[in-house]
């Protein structure tokens, strides 16, 4: 483990970014600096009537955009530099993918599973009160979302209870994202990070100057693949990438990891540890007992997917993978990032990779102020306006569409498709913009996505007039 802390791997990054702007001192200081800070701690009044106090956090690191966004982690080692880093990335992360948002983060110190599914609730809704009390959550002001260790319930709660609290209940669903959504969530907010993951690395392999530079061909179809993390993130970043054409050849998690270098089927696995409660002992797949190892088998892209800091100085020197894609936070330290790019591994940073959830946050956000489903419009007018076209083709040529295959090709788009074309037009045009400021200042991709990023946020500033 790096003996700096998570915050100050990102700043040590943020540093090697900023040395090839021309910012001035005082500007860079600001965009690195986190501007708020909310250390909360309150009683839960636990099932068996006793009394236990909850440490948690709320960081807004800059409000050069409003509202700042970032999600919510549940977890019993989060602590306040954790959640201050976390909220430093978010800030980079939304400029990069050209989200209107600043930088945010919360953290609640426990692990949920010493607690029942009504504690959970009441700690939720309390940490909202305070969170409400202190104006640190609105939809002009700072949006949660699902992080590790929460999902869609938690964000009902919190919009419910924001909800009974606010004086413009009009806008009050816009205060969270990563709803249900029958409660103003988005089609594809489930899946959006893992989405991204796959469009990003995507992107990366049809690169054929870059894929020649590693040693390998363009495309997806000839890669081996290991996923580190099969929670959210790293299951759907795992499915899709087997969809691609990727061969999964390793899995881990908490408990261990399994391996076959014939590759392992991604839904019989889940389905395997939803039977017997561990990916471990899945047919035909050797055992890893120490989950980490699994981090140095052999393969093409490598996806850690889980919490930040398991490629460490340590360990880096054992990576077999020629790309690593980031769709966890900070998973590679700044000591193991300098190893690897001498190995000449291409690193996807998770600043660009792991943007998906925020995009179709973003995407939620504004169809929650909107009050308009997309696709609801336009959808019955693409339809009759494709099937007039695709009609007056097929008489042209003599052909007689059956009503079956006319509505295949003329379909109008509905919301999760409007949801996916807008995360992978994002993922595309971020990873262009990133590799030409690489090839322009010739370095490597993190230290583009962190210069591009400072440009960014630094054009805000100046226009808010702060800087000259």
């Amino acid at each position: 483990m790096s003996s700096i802390s998570f915050l100050q791997q990102v700043d040590r990054m943020f540093e090697k970014a900023a040395a090839h702007t021309s910012h001035p001192e005082g500007l860079l200081k600001q965009i690195r600096t986190c501007n708020s800070m909310y250390k909360m701690e309150f009683p839960l009044k636990k099932d068996d009537g006793s009394i236990e106090v909850i440490q948690a956090w709320r960081s807004e690191h800059s409000q050069h955009k409003l509202p700042t966004k970032g999600g919510i982690r549940f977890a019993d080692n989060v602590n306040e530099d954790e959640v201050a880093a976390l909220a430093t990335l978010m800030t980079y992360k939304c400029a990069i993918v050209d989200v209107p948002f600043g930088g945010a983060k919360g953290g609640i110190k426990i692990n949920r599973k010493n607690y029942s599914e009504a504690e959970i609730e009441r700690i939720t809704r309390r940490y909202t009160f305070e969170l409400v009390s202190k104006n640190f959550i609105g939809p002009g002001i700072d949006v949660p979302a699902p992080d590790y260790g929460t999902g869609p319930k938690e964000m009902a709660w919190i919009v419910d209870t924001y909800r009974s609290l606010t004086n413009d209940p009009l806008t009050a669903a816009a205060c969270v994202t990563g709803k249900p959504v029958t409660l103003g969530g988005v089609r594809g907010r489930t899946e959006a990070t893992g989405l991204g993951t796959f469009f990003g690395i995507r992107e990366a392999c049809s690169v054929e100057e870059d894929m020649t530079k590693i040693g390998l061909k363009t495309g997806l179809a000839d890669k081996r693949v290991v996923v580190q993390g099969l929670g959210n993130v790293g299951y759907h970043a795992a499915k899709f990438m087997q969809e691609g054409g990727s061969t999964i050849v390793g899995l881990a998690e908490y408990e261990g990891a399994i391996h076959n270098p014939d590759g392992l089927d991604v839904e019989e696995v889940m389905a395997h540890r939803k039977a017997t409660g561990s990916i471990l002992n899945f047919p035909g797949a050797t055992n890893i007992l120490d989950s980490s190892k699994a981090l140095e088998l052999p393969c093409e892209i490598l996806i850690p997917a889980a919490l930040e800091s398991v490629i460490t100085g340590e360990n880096a020197g054992r990576i077999q993978a020629k790309i690593i894609g980031e769709a966890a936070n900070g998973p590679v330290t700044a000591d193991a990032d300098a190893i690897l790019l001498k190995m000449g591994v291409m690193i996807l940073p998770d600043v660009y990779l792991n943007a998906g959830g925020v995009t179709v946050s973003y995407f939620e956000w504004l169809k929650n102020l909107s009050h308009v489903r997309f696709g609801r419009m336009s959808k019955r007018f693409e339809q009759a306006s494709n099937e007039r076209i695709v009609r007056a083709m097929a008489g042209a040529v003599g052909i007689d569409l059956v009503d079956s295959e006319m509505a295949k090709v003329t379909a109008g788009a509905d919301e999760i498709d409007l949801v996916k074309s807008g995360l992978e037009e994002t993922m595309a045009g971020a990873y262009t913009e990133i590799r030409e400021i690489a090839i322009r200042v010739g370095t490597d991709l993190r230290t583009a996505a962190f210069i591009n990023a400072i440009d960014k946020v630094a054009v805000s500033y100046m226009e808010l007039g702060i800087f000259p």
